[in-house]
């Protein structure tokens, strides 16, 4: 009797369980043609043309660069350039006075490879200072570069160590008030480069003519050459990506209207184009970007060479990477909003530029490039799987994304073999891109947080380990809740479409909930021991 009552109740809890399990999918069957589906579908038009204008984009810019090799339209043929010749009479006096600005704060790893390279660069010392201007909170540090700067004075190099007694503004900051100092008034052109950067010694020799004989080019740019980008998959990743940057958007903008955004560093800018913009301004966490559209409303042009690098580290750690692309992502939505008005009454220069800045510099390579791989690719394509009622192409969800992915990968051939990896990487980072633009837009909590990009040299090289080892990290820094959440998501609806979809999306699904699952555990990049 007993067990007659035991195997009643159990068969009662089963078919109650069963029963609330049937309700529950009758209701969601009911809700999810007549409300869910309408709006999903709204979600994917407004996705399905963000994706056309990411494409659009990308094909403009690979076409303009294709014209632009077999026109073999280069910096030297476009502008007029001639080397710098000396002069019997004149003797050095024919070399412009050149200001070389060494911003850092904190960098014990790497201060002693950029200020080693800046008073390597050939140019008269006479016709060169060389100003380090050091942020530093840590009095050791602070000591270490104080010290360093006085051996190369001794040397003969005209070095001028300066501090401020406070952080104010930043980079911006403490490049503005480098600025003041009475000797940069005999100055005509002022060269920048981060802490981690080390330019070769005929860098100036190469900038700077464009400058004297181009009266309208405010600003060359030179290319990033990253020393490390072999050190991890994560630093893989990174070169594809900044490739593309350097070798399309940075020349397509050159080549065209004359215009693109200042890198911060690696840069000679005529000082009379960062007065007459109203010189570094600390009002966004892309004081360079800032300062570069300012100036280009002003009329001045830029220049980008392709053929002249300097190298530079990547953050090869997951949580410097991570607050790199927070400023890099927050800071041009929010200089947009700020300075869209300003854009939009200029009179200065034509109709098109402004359109240029405006949609293609700003709304689809800031905004909405972030947004549409967040929101596309890692939210509505994998809801769809749940309601079948929606329609999604495939010409946008598979055909043009592949598109764009190939032309993005094309400037890095050697990582070709990694771009299923990137897809993913990049789909998870996405994530946090699309807060900090959205933080940006809105002017929200963390919009001029500014964290220092950590390198670690080549002095920590012999201390870093991969993740594969054991090392002690902070709970923060170790787990990211919200990419652990993401990562559940779209594992459910990979396992849903594996179970009862017919579209084969689990194929892509399944892989990317594991790389937000990877990047939620902080098993990305290498880790340095406490």
């Amino acid at each position: 009797m007993a067990d007659f009552s035991s195997t009643l109740l159990s068969r009662t809890i089963q078919n109650s369980q069963e029963g609330v399990a049937d309700q529950l999918v009758e209701l969601w069957r009911q809700v999810r043609a007549p409300f869910v589906a309408p709006l999903l579908q709204l979600a994917v038009n407004i996705c399905l043309v963000m994706v056309v204008m990411l494409f659009m984009e990308r094909i403009y810019m690979c076409g303009v660069l294709v014209i632009t090799k077999l026109l073999r339209r280069t910096p030297e043929r476009r502008y007029k350039w001639e080397p710098i010749r000396d002069d019997l009479e004149l003797g050095n006096s024919v070399f412009p006075m050149v200001l070389v600005q060494i911003p850092m704060y904190n960098e014990r790893e790497v201060y002693q490879l950029s200020i080693q390279a800046a008073c390597g660069l050939s140019w008269p010392s006479e016709r060169i200072v060389i100003q380090v201007l050091d942020d530093s909170t840590d009095p050791i540090i602070k000591n270490l570069v104080e010290l360093e700067c006085q051996r190369w004075a001794g040397k003969g190099i005209n070095v001028k160590y300066e501090v401020r007694d406070n952080r104010n503004g930043y980079k911006a900051g403490a490049l503005k008030e480098g600025m003041k100092r009475s000797y940069v008034k005999a100055c005509d052109y002022v060269a920048i480069f981060d802490a981690d950067f080390q330019p070769d010694p005929e860098f100036l020799l190469r900038t700077i003519p464009f400058l004297i004989h181009n009266p309208q080019l405010g600003l060359v740019q030179a290319r990033w050459k990253f020393v490390n980008s072999n050190e991890c998959i994560m630093t893989r990743m990174q070169e594809i990506s900044l490739d593309y940057h350097f070798l399309v958007e940075q020349q397509v903008g050159s080549s065209t209207y004359g215009f693109f955004g200042f890198n911060g560093t690696a840069g000679v800018w005529r000082i009379n184009a960062i007065n007459e913009a109203g010189g570094w301004q600390d009002r966004t966490t892309v004081e360079d970007m800032d300062l570069a559209v300012r100036a280009g409303l002003k009329g001045w042009k830029f220049v980008y060479l392709n053929n002249l690098s300097v190298k530079n580290e990547l953050p090869s750690t997951f949580k410097a990477f991570r607050n790199q692309q927070h400023r890099w992502s927050c800071g041009p939505a929010s200089l947009f909003r700020k300075i869209l008005p300003q854009i939009l009454s200029n009179k200065k220069v034509h109709f098109w530029k402004k359109v240029h800045i405006i949609y293609a510099f700003f709304i689809v390579r800031k905004i909405v490039a972030h947004i549409v791989t967040f929101t596309f690719f890692c939210v509505v394509i994998p809801a769809t799987v749940l309601v079948p009622e929606v329609h999604l192409p495939k010409w946008g969800a598979i055909y043009l994304p592949s598109i764009i992915t190939i032309l993005n990968a094309m400037t890095t051939p050697r990582s070709f073999h990694l771009l299923v990896f990137w897809i993913l990487f990049e789909n998870v980072m996405s994530l946090l891109r699309t807060k900090a633009t959205i933080i940006g837009l809105l002017d929200l909590g963390r919009v001029n947080e500014w964290i220092v990009t950590e390198k670690l040299g080549d002095a920590l090289k012999a201390k870093v380990s991969k993740l594969t080892k054991k090392t002690r990290l902070k709970i923060s820094d170790r787990f990211h809740v919200t990419e652990l959440l993401v990562g559940v998501y779209v594992f459910f609806c990979a396992s849903y479409d594996f179970s009862f979809g017919h579209d084969l999306f689990y194929i892509y699904l399944f892989p990317q909930s594991i790389a937000f699952f990877v990047a939620g555990c902080g098993y990305i990049g290498v880790s340095v021991p406490s």
